[in-house]
Protein backbone atom coordinates (compact mmCIF):
# COMPACT_ATOMS: atom_id res chain seq x y z
CA UNK A 1 0.00 0.00 0.00
CA UNK A 2 1.72 3.69 -0.78
CA UNK A 3 1.68 5.90 1.66
CA UNK A 4 -1.07 8.80 1.67
CA UNK A 5 -0.11 12.33 1.55
CA UNK A 6 -2.45 13.34 3.23
CA UNK A 7 -5.23 12.41 6.11
CA UNK A 8 -7.91 12.02 3.77
CA UNK A 9 -6.07 10.12 1.34
CA UNK A 10 -4.88 7.75 4.92
CA UNK A 11 -8.33 7.69 5.19
CA UNK A 12 -8.91 6.12 1.25
CA UNK A 13 -6.33 4.30 1.77
CA UNK A 14 -7.58 1.95 4.62
CA UNK A 15 -11.03 2.05 3.53
CA UNK A 16 -9.81 0.74 0.26
CA UNK A 17 -7.43 -1.83 1.75
CA UNK A 18 -10.30 -3.45 3.82
CA UNK A 19 -12.59 -3.89 1.40
CA UNK A 20 -13.91 -7.48 1.15
CA UNK A 21 -11.58 -8.47 3.45
CA UNK A 22 -12.32 -12.15 5.17
CA UNK A 23 -10.70 -13.92 7.84
CA UNK A 24 -7.93 -15.85 6.64
CA UNK A 25 -6.73 -12.19 4.42
CA UNK A 26 -7.08 -10.20 8.23
CA UNK A 27 -4.02 -10.79 9.67
CA UNK A 28 -2.48 -9.36 6.73
CA UNK A 29 -4.61 -6.36 5.35
CA UNK A 30 -4.69 -5.19 8.98
CA UNK A 31 -0.82 -5.39 9.50
CA UNK A 32 -0.40 -2.92 6.03
CA UNK A 33 -2.77 -0.68 7.29
CA UNK A 34 -1.35 -0.43 10.79
CA UNK A 35 2.21 0.23 8.80
CA UNK A 36 0.40 2.83 6.59
CA UNK A 37 -0.99 4.89 9.51
CA UNK A 38 2.21 4.50 11.08
CA UNK A 39 4.07 5.78 8.88
CA UNK A 40 1.01 8.46 7.87
CA UNK A 41 1.50 9.85 11.54
CA UNK A 42 4.63 9.77 12.77
CA UNK A 43 4.09 7.16 15.89
CA UNK A 44 6.29 4.42 16.65
CA UNK A 45 3.73 1.17 17.07
CA UNK A 46 0.36 0.71 15.96
CA UNK A 47 -1.74 -2.58 17.24
CA UNK A 48 -5.35 -3.85 16.24
CA UNK A 49 -7.09 -5.86 19.24
CA UNK A 50 -10.74 -7.52 18.88
CA UNK A 51 -12.69 -8.43 22.14
CA UNK A 52 -13.42 -11.54 23.49
CA UNK A 53 -15.57 -11.18 25.97
CA UNK A 54 -16.18 -14.55 26.78
CA UNK A 55 -12.51 -15.13 27.49
CA UNK A 56 -12.32 -11.12 29.17
CA UNK A 57 -8.95 -10.84 26.71
CA UNK A 58 -7.90 -8.26 24.04
CA UNK A 59 -7.13 -10.68 21.01
CA UNK A 60 -3.81 -9.02 19.16
CA UNK A 61 -4.96 -9.34 15.30
CA UNK A 62 -1.78 -7.38 14.10
CA UNK A 63 0.72 -5.11 15.20
CA UNK A 64 3.09 -3.24 13.32
CA UNK A 65 6.20 -3.65 13.75
CA UNK A 66 5.30 -7.32 13.69
CA UNK A 67 6.01 -8.89 16.68
CA UNK A 68 7.48 -5.75 18.08
CA UNK A 69 7.76 -5.32 22.09
CA UNK A 70 4.56 -5.03 23.53
CA UNK A 71 2.47 -7.36 21.00
CA UNK A 72 0.04 -9.75 22.01
CA UNK A 73 -3.17 -10.05 23.61
CA UNK A 74 -4.05 -7.62 26.26
CA UNK A 75 -6.82 -7.24 29.00
CA UNK A 76 -9.91 -6.52 28.27
CA UNK A 77 -10.18 -2.74 28.69
CA UNK A 78 -13.49 -1.24 27.80
CA UNK A 79 -13.52 2.25 26.29
CA UNK A 80 -16.13 4.09 24.82
CA UNK A 81 -14.20 7.62 23.93
CA UNK A 82 -10.41 7.79 22.27
CA UNK A 83 -7.62 7.71 25.50
CA UNK A 84 -4.96 10.25 24.60
CA UNK A 85 -1.77 9.34 26.87
CA UNK A 86 1.77 10.45 26.61
CA UNK A 87 2.99 7.60 24.85
CA UNK A 88 0.03 5.96 23.77
CA UNK A 89 -3.36 6.55 21.86
CA UNK A 90 -6.11 3.94 22.26
CA UNK A 91 -9.17 4.55 20.00
CA UNK A 92 -12.27 2.39 20.52
CA UNK A 93 -13.85 -0.07 17.82
CA UNK A 94 -17.69 0.30 18.48
CA UNK A 95 -20.42 -1.22 16.80
CA UNK A 96 -24.14 -1.21 17.98
CA UNK A 97 -22.72 1.13 21.20
CA UNK A 98 -20.90 -1.86 21.94
CA UNK A 99 -16.79 -1.84 22.18
CA UNK A 100 -15.56 -4.87 20.33
CA UNK A 101 -12.12 -4.13 20.66
CA UNK A 102 -9.48 -1.00 20.22
CA UNK A 103 -6.86 0.46 17.57
CA UNK A 104 -3.49 1.72 19.47
CA UNK A 105 -0.96 3.94 18.32
CA UNK A 106 2.63 4.11 20.28
CA UNK A 107 4.76 7.29 20.37
CA UNK A 108 4.69 10.44 22.09
CA UNK A 109 3.33 12.88 19.84
CA UNK A 110 1.02 15.82 19.95
CA UNK A 111 -2.22 14.91 18.69
CA UNK A 112 -4.39 17.42 16.38
CA UNK A 113 -8.30 17.52 16.05
CA UNK A 114 -7.93 16.53 12.52
CA UNK A 115 -6.07 13.08 13.26
CA UNK A 116 -8.29 12.24 15.53
CA UNK A 117 -11.25 12.54 13.50
CA UNK A 118 -9.17 10.80 10.82
CA UNK A 119 -8.50 7.93 13.32
CA UNK A 120 -12.02 7.64 14.55
CA UNK A 121 -13.30 6.81 11.03
CA UNK A 122 -10.13 4.59 10.55
CA UNK A 123 -11.88 2.61 13.93
CA UNK A 124 -14.80 2.63 12.37
CA UNK A 125 -13.44 0.82 9.40
CA UNK A 126 -12.37 -1.84 11.49
CA UNK A 127 -15.52 -1.98 13.47
CA UNK A 128 -17.37 -2.30 10.26
CA UNK A 129 -15.01 -4.79 8.97
CA UNK A 130 -15.13 -6.93 12.09
CA UNK A 131 -19.21 -6.83 12.11
CA UNK A 132 -19.09 -8.22 8.49
CA UNK A 133 -16.70 -10.71 9.28
CA UNK A 134 -18.58 -11.88 12.02
CA UNK A 135 -22.17 -12.33 10.08
CA UNK A 136 -19.81 -14.25 7.45
CA UNK A 137 -18.70 -16.10 10.04
CA UNK A 138 -22.16 -16.78 11.54
CA UNK A 139 -23.51 -17.55 8.37
CA UNK A 140 -20.91 -20.11 7.48
CA UNK A 141 -21.21 -21.35 11.01
CA UNK A 142 -24.81 -22.08 9.83
CA UNK A 143 -24.28 -23.76 6.57
CA UNK A 144 -21.49 -26.27 8.52
CA UNK A 145 -23.75 -27.38 12.13
CA UNK A 146 -26.67 -28.60 12.87
CA UNK A 147 -28.96 -26.18 13.96
CA UNK A 148 -30.45 -27.87 17.08
CA UNK A 149 -27.41 -29.51 18.24
CA UNK A 150 -24.44 -27.20 17.67
CA UNK A 151 -22.59 -29.96 15.84
CA UNK A 152 -21.62 -30.77 12.86
CA UNK A 153 -23.93 -31.65 10.11
CA UNK A 154 -24.16 -33.70 6.96
CA UNK A 155 -22.34 -31.09 5.06
CA UNK A 156 -19.35 -30.47 6.91
CA UNK A 157 -19.22 -34.25 7.69
CA UNK A 158 -18.53 -34.74 3.63
CA UNK A 159 -15.73 -31.89 3.83
CA UNK A 160 -14.07 -33.60 6.31
CA UNK A 161 -14.58 -36.66 5.71
CA UNK A 162 -13.05 -36.12 1.90
CA UNK A 163 -9.83 -34.16 3.44
CA UNK A 164 -9.52 -37.75 4.86
CA UNK A 165 -9.36 -39.39 1.73
CA UNK A 166 -7.62 -36.86 -0.10
CA UNK A 167 -4.66 -37.02 2.07
CA UNK A 168 -4.71 -40.88 1.73
CA UNK A 169 -2.57 -41.19 4.86
CA UNK A 170 -1.90 -45.30 5.99
CA UNK A 171 -3.30 -46.53 8.11
CA UNK A 172 -7.00 -47.81 8.54
CA UNK A 173 -9.09 -45.05 9.88
CA UNK A 174 -12.77 -45.57 11.21
CA UNK A 175 -16.63 -43.90 10.80
CA UNK A 176 -18.87 -45.03 13.45
CA UNK A 177 -22.71 -44.50 12.60
CA UNK A 178 -24.98 -44.32 15.80
CA UNK A 179 -28.84 -44.79 15.36
CA UNK A 180 -30.86 -44.52 18.87
CA UNK A 181 -33.23 -47.50 19.75
CA UNK A 182 -37.03 -46.63 19.15
CA UNK A 183 -37.12 -43.15 19.52
CA UNK A 184 -39.97 -42.90 17.36
CA UNK A 185 -42.09 -44.44 20.51
CA UNK A 186 -40.58 -41.82 23.55
CA UNK A 187 -41.45 -38.68 20.71
CA UNK A 188 -45.17 -40.58 20.83
CA UNK A 189 -45.47 -40.72 24.54
CA UNK A 190 -43.94 -37.28 25.24
CA UNK A 191 -43.97 -35.11 22.30
CA UNK A 192 -41.56 -33.62 19.55
CA UNK A 193 -40.13 -31.16 21.60
CA UNK A 194 -39.20 -33.65 24.51
CA UNK A 195 -37.38 -35.63 21.42
CA UNK A 196 -35.47 -32.27 20.42
CA UNK A 197 -34.54 -31.65 23.96
CA UNK A 198 -33.49 -35.67 23.96
CA UNK A 199 -31.45 -35.57 20.86
CA UNK A 200 -29.51 -32.30 22.48
CA UNK A 201 -28.41 -34.41 25.52
CA UNK A 202 -27.47 -37.81 23.55
CA UNK A 203 -25.30 -34.93 21.20
CA UNK A 204 -23.40 -33.93 24.18
CA UNK A 205 -23.15 -37.51 26.19
CA UNK A 206 -21.48 -38.81 22.51
CA UNK A 207 -19.52 -35.29 22.14
CA UNK A 208 -18.03 -36.03 25.81
CA UNK A 209 -17.48 -39.49 25.62
CA UNK A 210 -15.49 -39.34 22.69
CA UNK A 211 -11.89 -38.01 22.36
CA UNK A 212 -11.09 -34.60 21.43
CA UNK A 213 -10.05 -34.43 18.02
CA UNK A 214 -12.94 -36.98 16.81
CA UNK A 215 -15.81 -35.19 14.94
CA UNK A 216 -18.98 -35.71 16.19
CA UNK A 217 -21.96 -35.01 13.35
CA UNK A 218 -25.48 -35.09 13.07
CA UNK A 219 -27.09 -36.48 9.55
CA UNK A 220 -30.68 -35.62 11.02
CA UNK A 221 -32.93 -37.42 12.88
CA UNK A 222 -31.23 -39.86 15.63
CA UNK A 223 -28.76 -40.69 13.04
CA UNK A 224 -25.25 -39.26 14.44
CA UNK A 225 -21.53 -39.88 13.20
CA UNK A 226 -18.30 -40.17 14.62
CA UNK A 227 -15.10 -40.03 12.59
CA UNK A 228 -11.91 -41.22 14.53
CA UNK A 229 -9.43 -39.04 14.49
CA UNK A 230 -5.75 -40.63 13.43
CA UNK A 231 -5.24 -44.39 12.90
CA UNK A 232 -7.91 -46.50 14.37
CA UNK A 233 -8.25 -50.29 13.80
CA UNK A 234 -11.29 -52.30 14.94
CA UNK A 235 -10.34 -53.44 18.22
CA UNK A 236 -9.72 -49.63 19.10
CA UNK A 237 -13.07 -48.66 17.21
CA UNK A 238 -15.45 -51.36 19.13
CA UNK A 239 -13.93 -49.39 22.45
CA UNK A 240 -15.24 -46.82 21.53
CA UNK A 241 -18.35 -47.75 20.35
CA UNK A 242 -19.21 -49.56 23.46
CA UNK A 243 -18.15 -46.65 25.73
CA UNK A 244 -20.64 -44.67 23.84
CA UNK A 245 -23.54 -46.74 24.14
CA UNK A 246 -22.43 -46.67 28.00
CA UNK A 247 -22.48 -42.82 28.13
CA UNK A 248 -25.78 -42.51 26.47
CA UNK A 249 -27.48 -45.54 28.11
CA UNK A 250 -27.89 -43.88 31.37
CA UNK A 251 -31.02 -42.26 32.50
CA UNK A 252 -32.04 -39.05 31.14
CA UNK A 253 -34.46 -36.37 33.05
CA UNK A 254 -37.50 -35.37 30.85
CA UNK A 255 -40.36 -34.09 31.57
CA UNK A 256 -40.44 -34.96 35.17
CA UNK A 257 -39.36 -38.53 33.64
CA UNK A 258 -36.39 -40.71 34.22
CA UNK A 259 -35.60 -42.16 30.47
CA UNK A 260 -33.32 -44.65 29.29
CA UNK A 261 -32.36 -45.19 25.43
CA UNK A 262 -30.01 -47.57 23.80
CA UNK A 263 -28.20 -47.28 20.68
CA UNK A 264 -27.16 -48.96 17.75
CA UNK A 265 -23.74 -48.89 16.56
CA UNK A 266 -22.25 -49.53 13.12
CA UNK A 267 -18.72 -49.49 12.13
CA UNK A 268 -16.50 -49.06 8.74
CA UNK A 269 -13.18 -49.53 9.06
CA UNK A 270 -11.15 -48.56 5.92
CA UNK A 271 -7.93 -47.60 4.18
CA UNK A 272 -8.50 -44.34 3.18
CA UNK A 273 -6.39 -44.85 -0.49
CA UNK A 274 -8.52 -47.94 -0.94
CA UNK A 275 -12.20 -46.55 -0.40
CA UNK A 276 -14.47 -43.86 -1.75
CA UNK A 277 -16.62 -41.73 0.41
CA UNK A 278 -19.62 -43.30 -0.72
CA UNK A 279 -18.69 -46.49 -0.02
CA UNK A 280 -17.55 -45.39 3.57
CA UNK A 281 -20.39 -43.90 4.35
CA UNK A 282 -22.80 -46.70 3.13
CA UNK A 283 -20.59 -49.34 4.58
CA UNK A 284 -21.18 -47.70 8.16
CA UNK A 285 -24.88 -47.22 7.66
CA UNK A 286 -25.11 -50.90 6.17
CA UNK A 287 -23.46 -52.01 9.45
CA UNK A 288 -25.79 -49.96 11.67
CA UNK A 289 -29.02 -51.14 9.93
CA UNK A 290 -27.90 -54.82 10.71
CA UNK A 291 -27.17 -53.80 14.52
CA UNK A 292 -30.96 -52.27 14.63
CA UNK A 293 -32.39 -55.39 12.55
CA UNK A 294 -30.61 -57.86 15.58
CA UNK A 295 -32.92 -55.78 17.86
CA UNK A 296 -30.82 -52.74 18.61
CA UNK A 297 -28.74 -51.85 21.69
CA UNK A 298 -25.76 -53.79 19.55
CA UNK A 299 -22.58 -52.76 17.98
CA UNK A 300 -21.86 -54.06 14.38
CA UNK A 301 -18.69 -53.97 12.37
CA UNK A 302 -19.07 -53.88 8.70
CA UNK A 303 -17.92 -57.17 7.01
CA UNK A 304 -17.40 -58.32 3.08
CA UNK A 305 -19.94 -60.22 3.70
CA UNK A 306 -22.27 -57.51 4.34
CA UNK A 307 -20.89 -55.93 1.00
CA UNK A 308 -21.90 -58.95 -0.81
CA UNK A 309 -25.35 -59.05 0.56
CA UNK A 310 -26.07 -55.54 -0.26
CA UNK A 311 -24.90 -56.29 -4.39
CA UNK A 312 -27.27 -58.56 -3.47
CA UNK A 313 -29.98 -56.40 -2.20
CA UNK A 314 -29.63 -53.76 -5.27
CA UNK A 315 -29.73 -56.03 -7.76
CA UNK A 316 -33.33 -57.49 -6.34
CA UNK A 317 -34.01 -53.99 -6.39
CA UNK A 318 -33.51 -53.13 -9.81
CA UNK A 319 -35.49 -55.93 -10.94
CA UNK A 320 -38.34 -56.53 -8.77
CA UNK A 321 -40.72 -54.18 -10.77
CA UNK A 322 -40.44 -56.09 -14.07
CA UNK A 323 -40.46 -59.40 -12.19
CA UNK A 324 -43.88 -58.25 -10.56
CA UNK A 325 -45.01 -57.42 -13.92
CA UNK A 326 -43.46 -60.23 -16.53
CA UNK A 327 -44.44 -63.02 -14.98
CA UNK A 328 -41.14 -63.67 -13.47
CA UNK A 329 -42.56 -64.51 -9.99
CA UNK A 330 -44.29 -67.55 -9.26
CA UNK A 331 -46.55 -69.06 -5.83
CA UNK A 332 -46.11 -71.77 -4.04
CA UNK A 333 -48.76 -73.52 -1.85
CA UNK A 334 -48.47 -75.07 1.54
CA UNK A 335 -50.97 -77.43 2.78
CA UNK A 336 -52.78 -76.40 6.63
CA UNK A 337 -54.07 -79.40 7.82
CA UNK A 338 -55.92 -80.70 10.85
CA UNK A 339 -53.49 -82.29 13.12
CA UNK A 340 -56.01 -85.40 14.64
CA UNK A 341 -56.67 -86.39 10.80
CA UNK A 342 -53.75 -85.00 8.49
CA UNK A 343 -56.54 -83.98 6.52
CA UNK A 344 -56.03 -80.83 4.19
CA UNK A 345 -58.19 -77.58 5.40
CA UNK A 346 -56.37 -75.27 3.33
CA UNK A 347 -53.11 -73.72 1.56
CA UNK A 348 -51.01 -70.81 2.28
CA UNK A 349 -50.24 -68.73 -0.84
CA UNK A 350 -46.58 -68.39 -0.60
CA UNK A 351 -44.44 -65.61 -3.09
CA UNK A 352 -41.37 -67.20 -5.10
CA UNK A 353 -38.42 -65.54 -7.14
CA UNK A 354 -36.39 -67.24 -9.33
CA UNK A 355 -34.12 -64.78 -10.74
CA UNK A 356 -32.10 -65.86 -14.31
CA UNK A 357 -28.58 -64.37 -12.80
CA UNK A 358 -29.18 -64.22 -8.59
CA UNK A 359 -30.95 -67.46 -8.73
CA UNK A 360 -33.77 -68.25 -6.04
CA UNK A 361 -34.18 -64.85 -4.33
CA UNK A 362 -35.02 -65.63 -0.34
CA UNK A 363 -38.60 -63.69 0.60
CA UNK A 364 -37.71 -62.09 2.98
CA UNK A 365 -35.32 -60.22 1.21
CA UNK A 366 -37.45 -59.42 -1.74
CA UNK A 367 -40.22 -58.48 0.21
CA UNK A 368 -38.72 -56.50 2.58
CA UNK A 369 -37.02 -54.23 -0.72
CA UNK A 370 -40.85 -53.99 -2.43
CA UNK A 371 -42.16 -52.43 1.03
CA UNK A 372 -38.88 -50.31 1.47
CA UNK A 373 -39.64 -49.07 -2.69
CA UNK A 374 -43.33 -48.71 -2.48
CA UNK A 375 -43.99 -52.18 -4.07
CA UNK A 376 -45.36 -54.31 -1.02
CA UNK A 377 -48.70 -52.77 -2.12
CA UNK A 378 -48.52 -53.65 -6.15
CA UNK A 379 -46.73 -57.18 -5.44
CA UNK A 380 -49.32 -57.95 -3.08
CA UNK A 381 -52.05 -57.19 -5.19
CA UNK A 382 -50.65 -59.54 -7.30
CA UNK A 383 -50.60 -62.37 -5.28
CA UNK A 384 -53.85 -62.10 -4.06
CA UNK A 385 -55.14 -61.98 -7.40
CA UNK A 386 -53.04 -65.07 -8.60
CA UNK A 387 -53.68 -66.98 -5.66
CA UNK A 388 -57.27 -66.75 -6.01
CA UNK A 389 -57.21 -67.38 -9.99
CA UNK A 390 -55.41 -70.42 -8.74
CA UNK A 391 -58.00 -71.82 -6.13
CA UNK A 392 -61.07 -71.21 -8.38
CA UNK A 393 -59.32 -72.92 -11.21
CA UNK A 394 -58.90 -76.16 -8.24
CA UNK A 395 -62.40 -75.54 -7.30
CA UNK A 396 -63.30 -75.77 -10.61
CA UNK A 397 -61.79 -79.92 -10.55
CA UNK A 398 -62.66 -80.71 -6.96
CA UNK A 399 -64.98 -80.44 -4.30
CA UNK A 400 -63.33 -78.24 -1.65
CA UNK A 401 -66.42 -77.64 1.22
CA UNK A 402 -65.33 -75.78 4.29
CA UNK A 403 -61.30 -75.19 2.02
CA UNK A 404 -60.14 -71.82 2.26
CA UNK A 405 -56.86 -70.05 1.05
CA UNK A 406 -54.55 -67.98 2.59
CA UNK A 407 -52.93 -65.08 1.69
CA UNK A 408 -50.36 -62.98 3.24
CA UNK A 409 -50.92 -58.77 2.95
CA UNK A 410 -48.29 -56.17 3.57
CA UNK A 411 -48.89 -53.18 5.66
CA UNK A 412 -49.10 -50.97 2.68
CA UNK A 413 -52.11 -52.67 1.65
CA UNK A 414 -54.02 -52.93 4.99
CA UNK A 415 -54.34 -48.99 5.34
CA UNK A 416 -54.76 -48.17 1.54
CA UNK A 417 -58.00 -46.52 1.01
CA UNK A 418 -59.55 -49.11 -1.90
CA UNK A 419 -57.64 -52.26 -0.77
CA UNK A 420 -61.44 -53.70 0.47
CA UNK A 421 -62.64 -52.44 -3.07
CA UNK A 422 -59.99 -54.62 -4.87
CA UNK A 423 -60.75 -57.88 -2.47
CA UNK A 424 -64.22 -57.49 -3.56
CA UNK A 425 -63.21 -57.10 -7.33
CA UNK A 426 -60.22 -59.97 -7.22
CA UNK A 427 -63.82 -62.63 -5.24
CA UNK A 428 -66.00 -61.36 -7.91
CA UNK A 429 -63.86 -61.57 -10.79
CA UNK A 430 -62.91 -65.26 -9.88
CA UNK A 431 -66.38 -66.72 -8.65
CA UNK A 432 -65.32 -67.04 -4.88
CA UNK A 433 -67.04 -66.04 -2.09
CA UNK A 434 -65.51 -64.30 1.27
CA UNK A 435 -65.52 -67.39 2.84
CA UNK A 436 -63.01 -68.79 0.70
CA UNK A 437 -60.17 -66.24 2.14
CA UNK A 438 -58.20 -65.98 5.05
CA UNK A 439 -56.34 -62.87 4.95
CA UNK A 440 -52.67 -63.29 7.17
CA UNK A 441 -50.89 -59.55 8.33
CA UNK A 442 -48.40 -59.24 11.08
CA UNK A 443 -49.11 -57.77 14.34
CA UNK A 444 -47.05 -54.83 13.98
CA UNK A 445 -49.05 -53.94 10.47
CA UNK A 446 -52.31 -54.20 12.68
CA UNK A 447 -51.03 -51.67 15.95
CA UNK A 448 -48.87 -49.18 13.28
CA UNK A 449 -51.71 -47.32 12.12
CA UNK A 450 -54.71 -48.35 14.38
CA UNK A 451 -57.44 -46.00 12.86
CA UNK A 452 -56.93 -46.88 9.04
CA UNK A 453 -56.23 -50.64 9.86
CA UNK A 454 -59.45 -51.25 11.70
CA UNK A 455 -61.59 -49.57 8.78
CA UNK A 456 -60.32 -51.88 6.19
CA UNK A 457 -60.83 -54.66 8.85
CA UNK A 458 -64.35 -54.18 9.03
CA UNK A 459 -64.60 -53.79 5.76
CA UNK A 460 -63.00 -57.37 4.99
CA UNK A 461 -65.03 -58.40 7.71
CA UNK A 462 -68.31 -57.58 5.85
CA UNK A 463 -67.27 -59.71 2.91
CA UNK A 464 -66.90 -62.44 5.02
CA UNK A 465 -63.04 -62.60 4.68
CA UNK A 466 -61.44 -63.81 7.35
CA UNK A 467 -58.57 -62.31 9.19
CA UNK A 468 -55.61 -64.43 10.51
CA UNK A 469 -52.95 -62.39 12.75
CA UNK A 470 -49.33 -63.58 11.37
CA UNK A 471 -46.23 -64.32 13.47
CA UNK A 472 -48.66 -64.26 16.62
CA UNK A 473 -46.50 -63.87 19.57
CA UNK A 474 -43.76 -61.80 18.12
CA UNK A 475 -44.68 -59.19 21.20
CA UNK A 476 -46.97 -56.45 19.21
CA UNK A 477 -50.25 -57.17 20.32
CA UNK A 478 -52.34 -56.44 23.25
CA UNK A 479 -55.26 -57.80 24.91
CA UNK A 480 -56.80 -54.75 24.36
CA UNK A 481 -55.66 -54.34 20.99
CA UNK A 482 -57.33 -58.31 20.11
CA UNK A 483 -60.69 -57.54 21.48
CA UNK A 484 -60.75 -54.34 19.55
CA UNK A 485 -59.90 -55.54 15.85
CA UNK A 486 -61.94 -57.81 13.86
CA UNK A 487 -59.68 -60.90 14.14
CA UNK A 488 -60.49 -64.89 13.23
CA UNK A 489 -57.92 -66.34 13.84
CA UNK A 490 -53.99 -66.41 15.40
CA UNK A 491 -51.14 -68.05 14.00
CA UNK A 492 -48.52 -69.57 16.43
CA UNK A 493 -45.30 -67.88 15.48
CA UNK A 494 -42.77 -70.98 13.88
CA UNK A 495 -40.21 -69.86 16.46
CA UNK A 496 -42.65 -71.17 19.78
CA UNK A 497 -43.19 -74.16 17.82
CA UNK A 498 -40.23 -75.42 16.34
CA UNK A 499 -39.01 -76.55 19.59
CA UNK A 500 -42.05 -77.67 21.46
CA UNK A 501 -42.11 -80.96 23.44
CA UNK A 502 -38.52 -80.10 24.09
CA UNK A 503 -38.56 -76.61 25.59
CA UNK A 504 -40.43 -75.82 28.50
CA UNK A 505 -40.74 -72.21 27.91
CA UNK A 506 -42.16 -72.63 24.20
CA UNK A 507 -44.85 -75.14 25.67
CA UNK A 508 -45.58 -72.19 28.47
CA UNK A 509 -45.97 -69.54 25.87
CA UNK A 510 -48.24 -71.93 23.34
CA UNK A 511 -50.30 -72.39 26.51
CA UNK A 512 -50.61 -69.16 27.55
CA UNK A 513 -51.56 -68.65 23.32
CA UNK A 514 -54.39 -71.31 23.25
CA UNK A 515 -55.88 -70.00 26.08
CA UNK A 516 -56.09 -66.51 25.10
CA UNK A 517 -57.55 -68.02 21.62
CA UNK A 518 -60.03 -69.64 23.66
CA UNK A 519 -61.17 -66.54 25.93
CA UNK A 520 -61.36 -64.12 22.90
CA UNK A 521 -63.44 -67.32 20.82
CA UNK A 522 -60.37 -67.33 17.83
CA UNK A 523 -59.04 -70.11 15.75
CA UNK A 524 -55.56 -71.29 16.00
CA UNK A 525 -52.93 -72.59 13.04
CA UNK A 526 -49.60 -73.30 14.26
CA UNK A 527 -46.40 -73.18 11.97
CA UNK A 528 -43.15 -74.28 11.48
CA UNK A 529 -44.55 -77.98 12.43
CA UNK A 530 -41.61 -80.46 12.22
CA UNK A 531 -41.91 -83.15 14.34
CA UNK A 532 -44.30 -85.48 15.65
CA UNK A 533 -43.08 -84.29 19.16
CA UNK A 534 -44.48 -80.85 18.59
CA UNK A 535 -47.93 -81.63 16.55
CA UNK A 536 -48.50 -83.96 19.55
CA UNK A 537 -47.70 -81.14 22.03
CA UNK A 538 -50.28 -79.13 19.86
CA UNK A 539 -53.16 -81.17 20.20
CA UNK A 540 -52.66 -82.13 24.05
CA UNK A 541 -52.62 -78.21 24.53
CA UNK A 542 -56.10 -77.39 22.20
CA UNK A 543 -54.52 -76.44 19.15
CA UNK A 544 -56.16 -78.49 16.27
CA UNK A 545 -54.69 -76.60 12.96
CA UNK A 546 -51.05 -76.40 11.69
CA UNK A 547 -49.08 -76.13 8.93
CA UNK A 548 -44.82 -77.25 8.36
CA UNK A 549 -42.49 -79.41 6.81
CA UNK A 550 -43.80 -82.35 8.80
CA UNK A 551 -46.72 -82.15 6.67
CA UNK A 552 -45.61 -80.95 3.34
CA UNK A 553 -43.40 -78.44 2.13
CA UNK A 554 -44.63 -75.30 0.19
CA UNK A 555 -45.17 -76.86 -3.91
CA UNK A 556 -46.58 -75.74 -6.78
CA UNK A 557 -49.81 -75.08 -8.10
CA UNK A 558 -49.44 -78.39 -10.50
CA UNK A 559 -48.35 -80.37 -7.74
CA UNK A 560 -50.57 -79.56 -5.20
CA UNK A 561 -53.54 -79.63 -7.88
CA UNK A 562 -52.66 -83.61 -8.32
CA UNK A 563 -52.61 -83.80 -4.61
CA UNK A 564 -56.07 -82.43 -4.12
CA UNK A 565 -57.65 -84.32 -7.25
CA UNK A 566 -55.85 -87.28 -5.91
CA UNK A 567 -57.83 -86.61 -2.08
CA UNK A 568 -61.28 -85.08 -2.94
CA UNK A 569 -64.42 -85.89 -4.86
CA UNK A 570 -64.56 -84.16 -8.50
CA UNK A 571 -66.60 -81.05 -8.29
CA UNK A 572 -70.22 -80.82 -9.65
Amino acid sequence: MDEPADLDALVTAVATALMGVDSAGLGEAAESVLETTVGALGVETGSLRFHDTRQRVAVLVAAWPSGGSGAGDAALEVLTEPRVGPDELVVPLVTAGTTTGSLALGGAREWREEELRALGTIAVLFAQMQSRMAAEDRLRHIAHHDELTGLPNRRALMEHLSGILAEAEPGTRALLFIDVDRLKAMNDFLGHEAGDRFIVEIAQRLRSAVDPDDVVARLGGDELVVSVAGVCDESRAVALAERVQHAIAQPIQLGGQSLGRTVSVGIAVMEPASVTLAQWLRSADQAVLVAKSRGGNEVVVFTAEMESREQVRVAVEMNLLTAIRDGSLTIAYQPIVDLRTRAMVGVEALVRWHHPTLGPVAPELFVGVAEATNLAGELGDWVLAEACRQFARWRADVALDGFAISVNISPVQLIAIDFVTTVASVLERHGLDGSDLILEVTEHAVVSDDAAALKTLHGLRELGVAIAIDDFGTGYSSLAQLKRFPVNTLKIDRGFVHDLGHDPDDYSIVRSIVKLAESFGLDLIAEGVESEEAAATLVELGCRVAQGYLFARPVSADELGATLRGRYSPAG
